[in-house]
């Protein structure tokens, strides 16, 4: 089965999967998805209720943007999602060239030059509803959307935190490092930051060390030095930026231990993230960061990272070329 033809004819014999891109082409239908061999409107999608996914939340996912037809830091987007695959011991449903060639086309289908990109690997059904993976057969799903704007667009306030009662796990429990579909523990924490009134929660470790935010990692200014958690952590790809950033423009990085006290008392605070990028912080449990207002290093690797995503040197074209 074709990627771009499901197999399953609508009316006047047209392929779901083609009427799908031509609508979209058109404007005038919904968001388009890639799920079980080929790509249909959202509302069509669909896996098994018997998936392990769904049952026990077995599974992986990354998430990649395309920034003005050019697609950021692909592959080492794919090579994080195949390293989280390896570790849960799913087998992979497609190779990486041409998990790289769906996703392009997904993102074409969809007529999207800024867009936010969600690739979701189930572990699959062996049509019983029990824990045992044997048998199973996993399926790639290609959600794309608009690029989605997680915080205030304008830069000139920021986030509130509140620090979690619950914990991140540590990597004893889950590597923290696998983004895996069972995020239960983040989304409990983002419950107790809102019902609080705070915009986002502030998630420690087991030690009351600092860890990151929900879908967030945490980098905060000391002493004029760029510090970011070493430990129980998602390896970021944007957190990764925006150390070679600090590289080039010799701004001190330490990657280290940060204990609650470094974040209350730090000169500045931001958070990244693929969907977010960089986003500053004003307060933490009430107490206000530097002069409650993003700071001077914020706004340098801000406008820096926006450059990074800008250039052709860190993108994929999904207009058929390669940029290195």
């Amino acid at each position: 089965m074709s990627s771009a033809d499901c197999g399953q004819q609508v009316d006047g014999g047209e392929s779901r999967g083609k009427r799908a891109t031509r609508d979209a082409r058109e404007g005038t239908a919904e968001p388009v998805c890639y799920v079980n061999g080929g790509l249909v409107p959202e509302s069509e999608a669909r896996i098994s209720i018997l998936d392990h996914a769904l049952l026990y939340g077995d599974g992986v996912f990354d998430t990649v943007i395309a920034w003005d037809g050019r697609l950021f830091r692909l592959d080492d987007h794919i090579d994080r999602l195949f390293r989280s695959m390896a570790a849960v011991a799913i087998p992979p449903p497609v190779g990486r060239e041409v998990l790289r060639d769906l996703t392009i086309g997904a993102v074409r289908a969809n007529k999207l030059e800024t867009a936010y990109v969600k690739w979701v690997v189930t572990r699959g059904s062996n049509d019983t509803p029990l824990m045992d993976p044997a048998g199973c057969e996993p399926n790639l799903i290609i959600i794309v959307r608009p690029y989605i704007q997680r915080t205030m667009p304008d830069g000139r306030s920021g986030l509130r935190l509140k620090t979690a009662a619950i914990r991140r796990q540590p990597g004893q429990v889950l590597a923290p490092q696998i983004k895996s579909l069972n995020y239960l523990n983040l989304v409990l924490a983002k419950i107790e930051a809102k019902s609080a009134q705070a915009d986002e929660a502030l998630l420690l470790d087991l030690y009351g060390r600092v860890c990151e935010a929900p879908g967030y990692n945490v980098f905060i200014v000391s002493r004029g030095t760029l510090l970011t958690p070493e430990h129980d952590i998602l390896e970021g790809i944007t957190r990764a930026s925006v150390m070679e950033i600090a590289a080039k423009q010799g701004v001190p990085l330490r990657v280290c231990d940060i204990e609650l006290y470094h974040a209350y008392a730090a000169e500045e605070v931001f958070l990244t993230s693929t969907a977010g990028g960089l986003v500053p912080v004003v307060e933490i449990d009430g107490r206000v960061i530097g002069d409650g207002r993003p700071g001077p290093l914020f706004a340098q690797f801000s406008k820096a990272y926006l450059e990074m995503i800008a250039s052709p040197d860190c993108g994929v074209s999904i207009h058929g070329e390669q940029e290195a």
